[in-house]
């Protein structure tokens, strides 16, 4: 097996004017490459999950908005911000809820907000720097959340996953599995199950391929079997990824990660989000105010079926997140630290000790 952990999961080469992303449509079968010019194959890209996980998208973004930036031929600063905000509104149209993507791109134009003075040239330049910032920042973030995660765990526990948020959704390290990555770095070893995450199969196709290129003891389990794998005394902690946080500690994750929440609490395994402070809304109060995307009818009934799975005609409701209640949720582990009940003054008290540094 190619060591996955090898690769960038995004990059920019900007000699090429391109966005280079693994297409993790084809993982664990292949690893291929794509190398995206248009803002329509990174609009596609993202949309059809071929980069996923909320850094990676970030991250995306940032280079996207920048690579429709260097396209706009104009010295005039009104026009190059008229254009340059048609991109961005539509790269954000992507996907709607990892808040990661508008945050992205609302940070590349404050760049562009903040250098009217300057030439358009200039800006293109600042942009290039931010957006490898962003890039940077994001390693340097998941370090240190699983610095903070690894602190909460011992060689040779069990840890469940749901989805993938490691190196495959990030930069670097990942998020939720970033304490299993840095654990293997110090020589420890971990026993993690990695719950299939239908209809896609993150779990199953890149949490699973990844945990296995960095040597760790992994069992795929499906869905339904998270409740068995608890009541055996196999799973110590459970460490998931967000795609957005609300400022009462709801957390939106990947469908399927509420119920593993629930059962968590009934076994009394802590039940840990990971994630950057950049995932952190705190502009919405609760998580009923996430928009949830829902995605195609085809990813239930027949993608990964040589034949179509479900009857003609069946009804299919396919939302691609749910949010776990924040009374459910141990503790939000971000790279400030590792935020406690009640949320709404740790998540404020996160947020105050960033502003400081």
């Amino acid at each position: 097996m190619k060591d996955i952990m090898r690769f960038d999961t995004v990059a920019l080469d900007d000699a090429q004017s391109a966005l280079v992303i693994i297409d993790q449509t084809r993982l664990p079968g292949a690893i291929e490459m794509l190398h995206l010019k248009t803002q329509k194959e990174i609009w596609d890209a993202i949309y059809l999950l071929q980069v996923r996980g909320a850094p990676a998208i970030g991250v995306a973004a940032g280079y996207g908005i920048y690579l429709a930036a260097k396209e706009i031929e104009t010295s005039d600063y009104d026009t190059f911000l008229a254009r340059f905000r048609e991109a961005k509104d539509y790269l954000n149209s992507s996907r709607p809820t990892a808040v990661n993507l508008s945050w992205a791109l609302n940070r590349m134009e404050q760049v562009v907000l903040a250098n009217a003075e300057r030439t358009v040239a200039e800006i293109k330049e600042l942009l290039h720097a931010e957006c490898e910032a962003i890039r940077d920042e994001d390693v340097a973030m998941c370090r240190a959340i699983g610095e903070y995660g690894l602190s909460l765990i011992k060689n040779g526990d069990g840890i469940l996953t749901h989805c993938n948020a490691g190196q495959l959704a990030t930069s670097k390290y990942g998020t939720a599995l970033s304490p299993v990555h840095l654990g293997r770095e110090k020589g420890m070893n971990f026993r993690v199950y990695t719950d299939e995450t239908r209809p896609l199969l993150q779990g199953a196709r890149l949490s699973a391929f990844e945990m296995v290129a960095d040597g760790v003891d992994t069992t795929v389990i499906c869905d339904n079997m998270a409740s068995q794998v608890m009541k055996n005394g196999w799973v110590n902690a459970v460490f998931v990824g967000c795609d957005r946080v609300a400022a009462n500690g709801d957390a939106c994750n990947k469908i399927g990660t509420s119920g593993v929440a629930i059962l968590a609490k009934h076994y009394g395994i802590p039940f840990y989000v990971l994630g950057p402070t950049s995932t952190i809304d705190m502009s919405i109060e609760s998580g009923d105010e996430i928009v949830i995307e829902q995605r195609p009818a085809h990813e239930v009934t027949e993608m990964w079926y040589k034949q179509r799975m479900a009857p003609e005609g069946v009804k299919v409701y396919n939302p691609a997140f749910d949010v776990t209640d924040h009374e459910l949720i141990t503790g939000i582990i971000t790279e400030e630290g590792i935020a406690y009940p009640p949320y709404t003054e740790s998540l404020k008290a996160i947020f105050e000790k960033k502003k400081t540094r």
